[in-house]
């Protein structure tokens, strides 16, 4: 019975199709009548009507509210009744008057609405239908949704010799590597290798061809997304699509998933609500966890906004190890630049353009390079010299305007800046990975309970470099104000928030009072420290950049 019902309703809703379809068919060749018939007459001016008045090219005219219609052998045209003299055209042509006729614009009114109605009526009983089917509703149902470009997994021909310029995240992403081509090696000795590496770091410098060169080195199949490729205006297609990538990643493993821009889909979830990217990051949540112990899966995720992500996906046990990939120094940048000049003919001083490229990510030195040689080119010369980078440094910082670069005199005052922050950091045991001309990069304050002696020191490094560079040039400059900014916020936190002032009652000058007490200090370190202080700034001018132990180095040697 249910059966033979189930056929009626079938064959009903056949009929109702067909019947739809003819009524939309109607008011198309509707409106394509209206449209054809609808006025065309090219509007005209003042001075082309009284032309064509004169030249007598005139044959017909046709008076339609609030136009005057003119045809001649030409073609047709219109002018505002109110822009002739009308006594002169009328008594000079025989004038028709066009009827009014709303007839035709309700008519076609009508077969809109009728439209609407019936699409309408359309699109609930093919909901109603595909609910009797057991489909669920149109917009919950990822198994109905458009069909988008499939998975596949590629085959990755970049090595590490390819890249540049990234000998510490080499060295990082090596026992990644060994994993992949020996996992047993690792399951024998009951090791579990990192379900997720976040590789973090500004645009431009790799991020995508370091993890190419990942499964390149590992020989394994690489499974690229953009974080953006997972966001959908339909509900669960997002969810769907992370399900499918590690479904396939897992049956062709050991392999490699790579996320770009990974913050598109895995921000914070906070008050402002999308469901559907909230859907695909749980998803991904769930996929990580889903993980089988040394499975033969690695997710590879990238981001320039690791502070956007959201905290789930950060936990242990997902993205476990962080990769800080910064701006090439004056080393990388050198054999970046004799990796892209490797087959071309040149005479680069490689060393001199290393350095008038501060600031240049690998993106911006390929650029940088390529435009080299198309000047050379257009030149006349077969072989690319350093006046030709030269020539088109301008053009390629004009065509990236986020790119750093220092004249030699900025470059002179960043190094002075920087070597003060690192002298006192190092000094007050201020934890840094590495300090150079371009960027900082200091040890996070990960602990629970911090003193007041560890803020205040902070404080101090922030402070450091516009100390140090005004009492060189008895001059202040906008390049500490990032810094500056930093130690007021901590300053403040200090007084209102840890209550660390000298009483529990808040003064309004304690704030000011502590940042002049952090100023005398460094102030006076710097008249025990000046000759280090020399010392670092000159080993950043020449290697641009200088790490904490080399800065230790250092204090030995003078103390």
């Amino acid at each position: 019975m249910k059966e033979i019902k189930h056929k009626f309703y079938l064959k009903s809703f056949d009929r109702k199709n067909i019947s739809i379809i003819a009524g939309l068919l109607a008011v198309l060749l509707g409106l394509l009548i209206f449209s054809i018939s609808r006025d065309t007459d090219r509007l005209i001016t003042h001075m082309q009507a009284n032309a064509l008045y004169t030249e007598n090219k005139i044959q017909k005219v046709i008076l339609d509210e609030p136009y005057i219609h003119l045809y001649t052998g030409e073609g047709r045209y219109k002018i505002y009744k109110e822009a002739i003299n009308q006594n002169a055209f009328f008594s000079k042509y025989p004038v028709e008057v066009r009827q009014k006729s709303g007839l035709a614009y309700v008519s076609v009114f009508l077969l809109i609405v009728l439209s609407v109605f019936g699409l309408m009526f359309w699109f609930f009983s093919k909901q109603k239908f595909r609910q009797s089917k057991g489909f669920g509703s149109i917009l919950g149902d990822a198994n109905e949704l458009p069909a988008y470009e499939p998975i596949q997994a590629l085959a990755s021909k970049v090595k590490f010799s390819d890249v540049a310029g990234i000998k510490d995240v080499k060295e990082e992403l090596e026992e990644i590597i060994d994993f992949l081509k020996e996992p047993q090696k690792y399951r024998d000795f009951g090791i579990r290798l990192p379900k997720g590496v976040l590789l973090v770091g500004p645009p431009g410098v790799g991020k995508t061809l370091i993890s190419k060169a990942v499964a390149g080195e590992a020989g394994v199949p690489f499974f690229y997304q953009s974080g953006a490729s997972f966001v959908h205006i339909y509900v669960g297609m997002g969810a769907k699509r992370v399900s499918e990538l590690f479904r396939k990643a897992k049956q062709m493993a050991p392999s490699i998933i790579f996320i770009d821009e990974i913050d598109a889909v895995g921000k914070s979830r906070g008050a402002l609500r999308n469901d559907e990217r909230e859907a695909t990051l749980n998803q991904l949540l769930t996929e990580m966890d889903g993980f089988e112990e040394s499975s033969g899966v690695i997710v590879i995720g990238a981001t320039n906004k690791i502070d956007v992500l959201d905290e789930a996906l950060l936990r242990a046990g997902r993205f476990d190890r962080r990769i800080h990939i910064s701006l090439p120094d004056l080393q990388e940048r050198a054999k970046t630049l004799e990796l892209y000049l490797k087959n071309k003919p040149n005479e680069v001083d490689i060393e001199q353009v290393a350095r008038m490229t501060v600031g240049f990510n690998s993106a911006a030195l390929s650029t940088l390079t390529n435009e080299a040689a198309i000047y050379a080119m257009r030149e006349g010369r077969r072989i690319v010299k350093t006046d030709d980078f030269e020539a088109v440094k301008e053009k390629v910082l004009l065509g990236k305007r986020k790119i750093l670069s220092f004249t030699e005199e900025e470059r002179a005052i960043q190094a002075r800046y920087q070597a003060a922050k690192a002298l006192i950091a190092t000094w007050l045991d201020v934890e840094f990975e590495k300090i150079g001309i371009v960027n900082s990069r200091f040890i996070t304050l990960d602990h629970e309970i911090l003193s007041k002696t560890q803020l205040l020191s902070r404080i101090k490094v922030y402070l450091a470099g516009s100390i140090a560079v005004k009492m060189y040039y008895n001059e202040q400059f906008t390049n500490a104000s990032s810094d500056i900014s930093k130690a007021r916020k901590m300053a403040k936190k200090v007084i209102y928030e840890y209550g660390m002032g000298e009483n529990l009652i808040v003064a309004s000058d304690q704030e000011e009072q502590l940042l002049s007490e952090s100023v005398s200090s460094v102030t006076s370190l710097f008249g025990t420290l000046s000759e280090a202080l020399d010392k670092i700034n000159d080993y950043l001018l020449v290697h641009e950049n200088i790490t904490q132990e080399e800065c230790r180095e250092i204090l030995r040697e003078m103390f």
